[in-house]
């Protein structure tokens, strides 16, 4: 027998379905794996109506097997136990008579022995129908089990989750179990909407209520690219959002204060702090880490709360689908401000399978996503997981979403309170330098660039006045020029007088008032210039309108306000700022160099104390705008060199011991102990190139003044 030969009779020898046989012995070991750690006892309890004992899960799962298919395609089959028919049932109404699901914990019989050997039982004619079958509706059904088993697996998790802490004992079902992952807070994508296509398609495994796909139109809209954090929640708490009605919807209000409400579930207060109950136990709630256990309702308040709103699953899935989400099925489902109902176009299928999703399509809100004790590879951005709008023993999460519309005009009060107070909360108390310019900051700031020990602004407009005509020939006739943390814009008429061909001027700046001086005094001096401000942060996600999309660009960030970010935000300004201007954009940045000690010094801590009254009014802004209590002379101003790290830092530090009070909460001061305000990192040319490169960008030219050097980068796309 040739070679060709040998491998056709290899391959018809091996049987039909064998990775579907596969994946099903994988499937029912897993879901034995997961309990083989726990005591025939804690198979047994049942918590509460919501939940299934243990053994009826493992119990159920086979009976799906054995009544939706051995029974009526394997011929010859031989039911294990005629009265598993009804135990086991779980709300099929077309397979008959079932044990009500609050009594289910009632049934120490038949022991986990029996239920043991049913399992074998049903393993074993399974793999026999598996490979033998090869009718496509069989097969269907058969991945329909599979994943009616994995649902059932994580249910299982959540059920054990919600028993062991009712226990004053405090159980603990596995010590190593991972938790969430801390992370940064999140940050608004802008989502442009228009008609879009939801839901799963013919091809690959999907429940009912998933289809059929269709259109939807969605207008413009913001979404959150993380879930809301435990710190976050903790500020809702401090802000009494359990007990402020109007955050509520009526029936949420009801069912929180009957349930005395003060904290997602799981949550405890001690002595020290809140802690959580979860798999790995009892263990201090970590301020990063996405929160979990939230009903819709609380979801529904925190949103309102926040400004925000939860968002649409047809948002959700084409954000998701658009790879905008991080942490989209790893952590938490999320709930969406969308019920559970039929798609256009749904049918209920006939016989019992009919009633797997559609009865449940009314009182229900949709989650989307996954969560960390979600069997893995079981969801798909289309999957419609689906609760009650007041059940929160699930692994359920948030993520807030708003329209964009309105966004640019909201509040950004909530966002600054959260960063203060997680600046506050860090080991190493520090704040955010994009709030150190308010309308009065930036006033200051444009003093401390007047005072005789500041070298950066006059050494870089001397330089911008030397190197205008070369800015000039990089910049194309008509473009676009977009400025990072504009201010007042000083600096920009320099490139402006020098470029005649700029036809719109976009400035984008954190202060409202600073941006709205910078455009008058500049719309006076040029009035054929098209004005477009931005008012917003620029190291977060930015979207320009379209009139300066369809225009060449021209990005300037000057002041070495880029040595203001940390290593991590450098990059990935650059990174976004690479995708925001397009392929043929031209950034130009200006970097302060590496220098001695005195002079940075002398720069950062000028005699006449300007730069010291910049900083403190950080203090004032937090006092006036979030009603905190700080004692601005309880502060003193000071400037380090962190030679390790390159930079310049401001600080200020307490001179005595104190506390102090924002939202509800309390923030103690040691003497001595400091709040890091800001950074100004220094470069050498090597430095700024390594960085330009990591982000995408190459240096085309540079220009350096003389000492104290400044310098000027062009870049342009990798």
């Amino acid at each position: 027998m040739n070679g060709p030969e040998k491998q056709l009779l290899a391959v018809t020898a091996v049987p039909l379905n064998q990775d579907l046989a596969d994946r099903y012995r994988r499937l029912r070991k897993r879901s034995e794996t997961l309990v083989a750690s726990l005591e025939a006892e804690d198979l047994n309890l049942q918590s509460m109506s919501d939940a299934s004992p243990v053994k009826w899960h493992l119990a159920h799962t086979s009976w799906f097997f054995e009544t939706m298919l051995l029974k009526p395609t394997l011929p010859g089959y031989r039911v294990f136990d005629v009265s598993y028919g009804a135990l086991f049932n779980s709300y099929y109404e077309a397979l008959g008579p079932r044990v009500p699901r609050h009594q289910r914990g009632l049934l120490s019989r038949p022991l986990l022995v029996d239920i043991v050997s049913y399992r074998r039982h049903v393993d074993q004619h399974m793999q026999q129908l598996i490979l033998a079958t090869s009718v496509p509706a069989t097969l269907a059904l058969i991945e329909l089990g599979i994943a009616h088993e994995e649902q059932h697996q994580e249910l299982m998790l959540m059920d054990l989750l919600h028993l062991f802490s009712q226990s004053p004992l405090l159980p603990v079902y596995d010590r190593d179990w991972p938790p969430p992952v801390p992370g940064r807070r999140s940050r608004w994508q802008r989502v442009d909407g228009g008609l879009v296509r939801i839901g799963m398609g013919s091809d690959g495994f999907s429940f009912d209520n998933e289809r059929p796909q269709h259109s939807v139109w969605l207008a413009p809209y913001d979404i959150s690219d993380r879930l809301v954090t435990n710190g976050e929640w903790m500020e809702f708490m401090a802000h009494r959002g359990y007990q402020r009605p109007e955050l509520w919807l009526a029936d949420g209000w009801a069912v929180a204060q009957q349930q005395q409400w003060e904290a997602p579930q799981y949550w405890q207060l001690e002595h020290d702090g809140w802690y959580q109950m979860g798999l790995a136990g009892l263990r201090r709630v970590v301020a990063d880490a996405p929160v979990l256990h939230i009903s819709y309702y609380e979801a529904a308040a925190y949103a309102h709360w926040a400004d925000a709103r939860l968002p649409l699953e047809a948002e959700w899935e084409h954000a998701a689908g658009s790879g905008l989400l991080q942490q989209a099925d790893t952590v938490a489902w999320q709930w969406t401000a969308s019920a559970h109902s039929a798609y256009p176009g749904f049918r209920v299928a006939a016989g019992a399978v009919g009633e797997y999703n559609g009865k449940f399509m009314v009182g229900q809100q949709v989650l989307r996503g996954g969560a960390g004790i979600t069997a893995p590879g079981h969801t798909r951005p289309s999957y419609r997981n689906f609760y009650r709008p007041e059940q929160r023993w699930m692994a359920s999460g948030v993520r807030l979403a708003r329209d964009a519309a309105a966004a640019d005009e909201r509040d950004d009060s909530p966002q600054f309170l959260a960063d203060v107070v997680a600046g506050l909360s860090s080991p190493q108390k520090t704040l955010s330098p994009k709030y150190l310019y308010d309308a009065r900051g930036s006033a200051l700031f444009e003093e401390i660039c007047r005072t005789p020990e500041y070298y950066p602004t006059r050494t870089e407009t001397a330089l911008l006045r030397e190197i205008a005509a070369d800015l000039s020939a990089l910049i194309p006739k008509g473009a676009a020029l977009i400025e990072f943390g504009s201010g007042a814009s000083d600096k920009t008429a320099i490139v402006l007088d020098a470029a005649p061909q700029i036809s719109t001027y976009v400035p984008i700046e954190i202060s409202h008032d600073a941006l709205d001086q910078a455009v008058a005094r500049l719309a006076q001096r040029y009035p054929s210039l098209d004005f477009v401000p931005i008012a917003g942060d620029f190291t977060g996600e930015l979207r320009l309108p379209e009139s300066v999309r369809a225009k060449s660009a021209v990005g300037f960030f000057p002041g070495s306000t880029i040595g203001n970010l940390d290593p991590a935000e450098m990059q990935q300004f650059l990174l976004r700022t690479r995708v925001l201007l397009g392929e043929d954009s031209v950034l130009l940045v200006g970097a302060d160099m590496l220098k001695d000690v005195p002079t940075l010094l002398a720069a950062y801590d000028d005699a006449a104390g300007v730069t010291a009254g910049f900083n403190r009014n950080l203090l004032e802004r937090i006092n006036r705008e979030l009603g905190a209590d700080f004692d601005i002379q309880a502060f003193r101003h000071e400037a380090r060199w962190n030679a390790g790290l390159q930079r310049m830092e401001m600080h200020l530090v307490s001179l005595h011991d104190q506390h102090v009070t924002l939202g509800g909460m309390r923030f103690s001061f040691s003497q001595g102990e400091s709040l890091h305000t800001e950074n100004s990192h220094k470069f050498s040319t090597d430095s700024f190139d390594a960085l330009a490169a990591r982000s995408g960008w190459q240096i085309v030219q540079q220009w350096i003044s003389p000492a104290p050097q400044f310098a000027m980068f062009a870049l342009v796309p990798a």
